[in-house]
């Protein structure tokens, strides 16, 4: 079964995000290295109330004022297939299929109420 495996926080001000979320949670953040120049992406680390590695997250630059709300990303077997379900059932898919170098595949979507949601294909060899 589907389950979040990824969120992603946009920011207006990263600093000032990353200050917030590191104080309020402890949340380990950390610049992504090995983007393409003019890319910028933070992971973030987090971990359960035993200190086990949790679900992880990034943080990026707000990309448009209506890029708001935090994003859940589910873990699926196929985007495309997915991405096609989400279409059949009355949703959107807003952003297709993209890939994430060297982890997988992702697409945005939204459902029939709205709500932006995120779906992932783990491929290793994703370029």
């Amino acid at each position: 079964m589907p389950t979040i495996v990824h969120f992603e926080i946009p920011s207006s001000d990263i600093e000032r995000s990353k200050t917030f979320y590191n104080e309020l949670f402890g949340w380990k953040i950390e610049k992504w290295p090995g983007l393409s120049e003019g890319m910028e992406y933070w992971l973030i680390s987090t971990v359960d109330d035993k200190g086990n590695k949790a679900v992880g997250g990034g943080m990026m630059k707000r990309q448009s004022p209506q890029q708001q709300g935090i994003t859940n990303y589910f873990d699926v077997k196929s985007v495309q297939e997915s991405s096609a379900k989400v279409e059949r059932l009355g949703g959107k898919v807003i952003m297709p299929k993209s890939p994430v170098p060297g982890m997988g595949y992702m697409a945005v979507c939204t459902d029939t109420e709205n709500n932006g949601f995120g779906i992932f294909e783990a491929d290793q060899t994703a370029k």
